[in-house]
């Protein structure tokens, strides 16, 4: 007899079904064709032991097991729970098989026939949608990640006598029913650090809100115990709450890569990836024999933190520089050329030099002559041209330190980055794809950031007396664009433009000696 079950493949963050065939006839032995790997070959053996622990038989028969299509590798363990229903329905365990065509079902099976949780059930429930399926079985961790789908039965189950007992009488299982919209808007604002408990540091707070405000990407530079990390963690909690297409986005590629937590729904907080700087360049960007997200694309819609940036691998740094570029990333391989969204902002820190005093205002930098620059020479000149904001960080005094009175709070800082962040939607309304003043093109910076004569004479004054470089030129007036937002100005005018000089400290001859 032959019986049809669905189950569905992941292929970078979006689903393919597939069709799983089993026909039960004379002969011996178990086959598995349709291109799979090792993992769904072994699957027969859990299989066999899952229906037998559960007093079900095991065909002593031939057994083929055909996954359509059959020119698409199948990898993972997820089609244990499809191939075992349809083996008992093609050896007529299971009464009316038909019925198994309406659902979409997977599933990785224990040898007592108990289902794990598996990877993808996302974007697994929203092609089951797409294709007008009656419902989909998932494991029950997985169940609140794909009960997100309306106009979907979503059931959850724990064991494969529970899927069984589901297709004798529907009724015995209830589908998932999750209020994405307010526990998404409920979860938004719930941070575990704020602005408020950092203690002075207000011009590198400023900074920090000026680049959640325009999307730029800052370098923190100062000496060890400063506050970078800690006030780099805290940038998240300024940033613009996640609409509900962004937060299906980025809950997609957690979903594939396998990072949510069970009974988690959506994400409803920006990303924040802190990689270590012995990070690989495959992990980094993504990729892998089957191609998984790497880290940039973890971080979509949010933050990527490069703690320490001269450490990291140089290879590391520059496979980064067309992905910020471009916002996405694409995989190529001999068969398959895979898309991953990367729309992140870069947030790094480093040291000034190895002993990390240099320009310190107390302490005498222990380096030799010429390390200072060679270090800064770790980070090239293409990634630099790429950040916007230098922020040089000082240490804090002790009479700042001691200070019992609170800062500003994140969300008073929120509100100020909000508005802005509405000028540019409003300003870039034509233009599919920017949606910030640091994604703006050459062209687009000549008609928007139009300066009078006084700053064009203050501009030039600054670029001749600090020997500021041309790449610095854009990003000033990106940056002065996204400083007028924030004080609601719609011209820039001279102080704008003051203030975003300043944040070109690299840029300055001289700088590292």
């Amino acid at each position: 007899m032959l019986v049809k079950t669905f189950g569905s493949a992941v292929y970078g963050v979006e689903a393919i079904t597939i069709t799983i065939e089993v026909s039960v006839s004379n002969g011996q032995n178990y086959f598995i064709v349709g291109l799979p790997d090792s993992a769904v070959k072994e699957s027969i053996q859990r299989i066999e032991s899952a229906i037998k622990s559960n007093d079900f038989h095991m065909p002593r028969t031939k057994i083929i097991v055909n996954l359509a299509p059959a020119d698409i590798r199948k990898s993972g363990s997820a089609f244990d729970l499809p191939i075992a229903v349809a083996v008992l329905g093609a050896s007529e365990q299971i009464e009316e098989p038909e019925r198994l065509k309406d659902y979409v079902i997977m599933g990785e099976l224990s040898l007592d026939g108990t289902v794990q949780p598996i990877k993808g059930a996302l974007p697994i429930a929203i092609q089951a949608r797409k294709e007008g399926y009656k419902g989909l079985i998932v494991p029950k961790e997985n169940v609140r990640e794909a009960g997100m789908v309306n106009q979907l039965d979503v059931y959850g189950v724990s064991h494969l006598t529970e899927v069984i007992d589901f297709f004798r009488d529907e009724q015995s299982l209830q589908p998932e029913i999750v209020h994405t919209r307010e526990e998404f808007f409920a979860s938004q604002y719930d941070f575990d650090t704020d602005f408020t408990d950092v203690k002075g540091q207000e011009h590198i707070k400023r900074a920090l809100e000026i680049a959640a405000a325009g999307g730029h990407n800052a370098v923190l530079i100062g000496p060890p115990g400063a506050g970078k990390t800690m006030l780099a963690k805290r940038l998240p909690t300024i940033l613009p709450p996640l609409s509900l297409q962004e937060a299906l986005e980025t809950t997609k590629i957690h979903s594939v890569a396998g990072k949510l937590q069970n009974g988690t729904a959506l994400i409803s907080k920006r990303p924040f990836r802190s990689p270590h700087h012995t990070i690989s360049d495959v992990a980094l960007v993504g990729g892998g024999g089957i191609p998984q997200p790497g880290e940039i694309s973890l971080a979509h819609n949010g933050v990527l933190f490069l703690d320490e940036l001269p450490e990291f691998k140089r290879t590391v740094l520059e496979v980064m520089r067309q992905p910020m570029e471009e916002r996405r990333v694409t995989i190529s391989r001999a068969k398959v050329a895979l898309d991953f969204p990367a729309n992140f902002m870069l947030i790094a820190s480093m040291n000034p030099c190895p002993c990390g005093f240099y320009n310190h205002p107390e302490k005498e930098c222990t380096c030799a002559p010429g390390v200072v620059q060679k270090y800064l020479n770790k980070v090239s000149g293409p990634l630099l041209d790429r950040i916007d904001l230098h922020v040089e960080v000082t240490p804090v005094p002790f009479s700042e330190l001691s200070n019992q009175q609170n800062g500003e709070s994140s969300a008073h800082i929120r509100e100020r980055v909000i508005q802005a962040r509405e000028i540019q939607t409003e300003r870039y309304q034509a233009y599919p794809g920017i949606y910030a003043n640091a994604q703006m093109s050459s062209k687009q910076l000549r008609e928007i950031c139009v300066i009078d004569g006084v700053g064009e004479a203050l501009l030039k004054k600054a670029m001749e007396r600090l020997n500021l470089s041309a790449r610095a030129y854009d990003r000033i007036l990106k940056v002065s664009r996204t400083i007028a937002d924030l004080s609601n100005s719609t011209h820039i005018r001279p102080e704008h433009l003051a203030e975003a000089i300043q944040y070109r400290s690299l840029d300055r001859e001289g700088w590292a000696g």
